[in-house]
C-alpha cells in the first residue's frame, strides 16, 4: 500500500488548487505537485468538509468517534472481565 501524503503537503496542494488562476485546471495542479487528479479532488472535497462548507464527517469528529469506539471496546472487555 502507498504511503500515505503527509498533512501539510496534502494542505499546501489544496491551498494552491483553490487560489488558482483562471484557466488553470486541477489536472495541471496535480500533475505539477505529482499526485493523481482523483487525488486532489479527494483532499478537495475533504477539506470543504472540514471547513463546513460541505456537510459530512470532519476529521476531527472521526478522530473522536474511533477514540469514543476504542474506549467503548476496552470498558465493555473490563466488564466481562468482572462478571
Amino acid at each position: 500500500m502507498p504511503k500515505p501524503y503527509p498533512a501539510e503537503f496534502r494542505d499546501d496542494v489544496v491551498r494552491v488548487a483553490r487560489k488558482r488562476e483562471p484557466g488553470v485546471t486541477i489536472e495541471q495542479i496535480a500533475k505539477d505537485f505529482g499526485v493523481h487528479p482523483m487525488t486532489l479532488q479527494k483532499w478537495m472535497r475533504r477539506a470543504e468538509i472540514d471547513d463546513g462548507a460541505k456537510p459530512g464527517q470532519t476529521r476531527t469528529e472521526a478522530a473522536e468517534l474511533r477514540e469514543a469506539r476504542k474506549r467503548i471496546r476496552l470498558l465493555e472487555q473490563e466488564v466481562e472481565v468482572l462478571r
